[in-house]
């Protein structure tokens, strides 16, 4: 995947931005440097993907609107499946969306965050000098189940679980404020959908990732989980419903 044209190309051009950021802010922010431009990198790409986090809160509030006459709906042709997605793909075109409207723009961002991501754990080659930086002593490249060369595994460790920790906070608020309502009204509108439960769970799936993967993916982990989380948060509010 990260030796596909465009994608390849892609983290040449976030590992030069990356490489720059360190240089700039090594004068100012001496060892922790590396670790702030991944942090500055990764809000730089998610200020540019703003649009598509806009559509897809557009079409969540979309799908609110719809909720009740999709329920309607249900209740009045349920036994009818041709009937019903009929009448569901009615509903959608007249208010000039569909079910998926909110799906395209996380895929349309997917190749720029496995980009991203690539870059953090050093897929784009064998010599990845970004990784051995340091940040708060312990090196880009190390893992909680592995320390770097030269370091113990105590400071490894402790940097680490700090960062799981935010993470799995993070992690915890969107699926309190951004899943759980949303499915519990998708599940209103549309009672044979499945009910908030283990899907509900899977932002967690970032807290043992982040366990596996070098600090530089880490830090990326919850800076874009932080961003995306009051970024939706923010256009919920601001986008008239």
């Amino acid at each position: 995947m990260y030796s596909f044209g465009p994608i390849a190309a892609a983290m040449t051009l976030l590992s030069t931005t990356l490489a720059t950021l360190t240089s700039l802010l090594t004068p100012l922010t001496a060892g922790l440097a590396a670790g702030l431009a991944v942090v500055a990198l990764t809000v730089a790409v998610r200020l540019l993907l703003v649009p598509l986090g806009v559509m897809q809160v557009r079409a969540e509030k979309a799908r609110a609107r719809l909720a009740p006459r999709l329920a309607e709906i249900n209740a009045e042709h349920g036994k009818n499946p041709e009937k019903l997605v009929a009448e569901q793909r009615r509903v959608y075109t007249e208010a000039g969306t569909s079910p998926l409207a909110g799906c395209l723009p996380s895929l349309a961002q997917m190749p720029v965050v496995v980009a991203l991501y690539g870059v953090f754990i050093g897929a784009g080659g064998v010599d990845e000098p970004m990784l051995d930086h340091t940040f708060g002593g312990v090196e880009l490249g190390a893992t909680m189940l592995a320390g770097a060369d030269g370091l113990s595994v105590a400071p490894v460790f402790a940097v680490v679980i700090a960062l799981i920790a935010l993470i799995a906070l993070v992690a915890w608020a969107s699926r309190r404020y951004l899943m759980l309502p949303v499915m519990r009204a998708n599940a209103a509108a549309n009672p044979n959908q499945p009910q908030p439960g283990f899907l509900s769970y899977m932002q967690f799936t970032t807290v043992v990732v982040a366990a596996l993967v070098p600090l530089a993916a880490g830090l990326y982990l919850l800076t874009s989980g932080a961003w995306a989380l009051g970024e939706r948060l923010l256009l919920r509010r601001v986008i008239p419903d």
